[in-house]
């Protein structure tokens, strides 16, 4: 547990909440129960709740796994009363531990983000997270940038799983953040009685931020999709020429075969006492093998 005090209000965050922490909440704050019981309690949609005397929020915002190479959803939970910000994650949020650290080393900070009232701190926080999703949207660019040029580059095997990995991240990453959509637009249009009112306009300043980072992930989405098709028709149209190959080959072999099985089963073969036998029939299966081709070419099949 972390705790900011100031003047005006105070900023406890809880990483990872363990029963002692909310024996302490129980203990010495007067929250609704239901609002501490959702601090423990996973949610896997975002939510707003009005309780007496608290506003609970539960949003989820995408962070990135870099062994798995993805985007998952991390949980913040934020009480919200008169006096006090609470917030719990079990996830570890770079930005928001970066930004309480730095609440915690400036004290001229403090007086910038305690002068007003808690929900001025939400909204500062809400911020801070979703401008985050920039960078991660800005790596996403740049790995769809690199595949279309390996694609080009043919080397079509090896982006088969690259696309898929990308085409995943960029699913989880809209999954996580559709539905946080729901979370501003309540923030903004509903009375909440601890949301002043002048700040709604700044809750829908998020708003667009939100519509922004969306937009960025349907233009991801559709280039990784295009992409996608594009290596697979590069793909096919190489296993095509290979085919092409095999089968020529094969057409052109087979009257050889042909011609080398008839032999196989003639008691004397023509020829067989020749010197130069060997050569003759050599020289047959060439004029045979040339033929051949030469049909094919006159029916245009290759």
């Amino acid at each position: 547990m972390n705790i900011i005090k100031e003047k005006k209000f105070t900023w406890i965050d809880f990483r990872d909440p363990q029963q002692s922490d909310i024996t302490y909440l129980q203990e010495n704050f007067d929250i609704h129960p239901l609002a501490i019981e959702e601090l423990v309690t996973p949610t896997y949609q975002p939510k707003v709740v009005q309780y007496d005397g608290c506003l609970f929020l539960s949003v989820h915002i995408p962070l990135f796994d870099v062994a798995m190479r993805t985007t998952y959803p991390g949980e913040l939970d934020i009480i919200l009363t008169k006096d006090y910000l609470i917030t719990s994650h079990r996830h570890a949020i770079y930005q928001l531990d970066k930004f309480f650290e730095q609440l915690s080393a400036s004290e001229g900070k403090r007086r910038v983000y305690f002068g007003k009232t808690p929900a001025d701190l939400l909204y500062h926080i809400l911020e801070i997270l979703l401008n985050s999703c920039f960078p991660k949207l800005n790596h996403i660019t740049e790995n769809l940038d690199y595949i279309e040029t390996q694609v080009f580059s043919e080397h079509e095997k090896e982006m088969v799983l690259e696309i898929s990995i990308v085409k995943r991240d960029i699913l989880n990453f809209r999954r996580t953040l559709k539905p946080q959509r729901s979370i501003l637009d309540s923030l903004a249009q509903k009375e909440h009685p601890l949301i002043p009112h002048e700040l709604k306009m700044y809750f829908q300043d998020l708003i667009g931020t939100n519509i922004r980072i969306w937009n960025i992930l349907e233009s991801a989405k559709e280039t990784v999709e295009a992409l996608e098709a594009t290596n697979n028709s590069l793909l096919s149209n190489k296993l095509d020429m290979t085919m092409k190959v095999l089968t020529i080959f094969s057409a052109v072999l087979l009257p050889m075969t042909v011609y080398t099985n008839m032999l196989a089963m003639s008691a004397s073969i023509p020829f067989g006492s020749h010197p130069l036998a060997f050569w003759i029939h050599f020289g047959f299966m060439l004029v045979i093998a040339a033929f051949t081709v030469t049909v094919f070419r006159w029916k245009q099949w290759f």
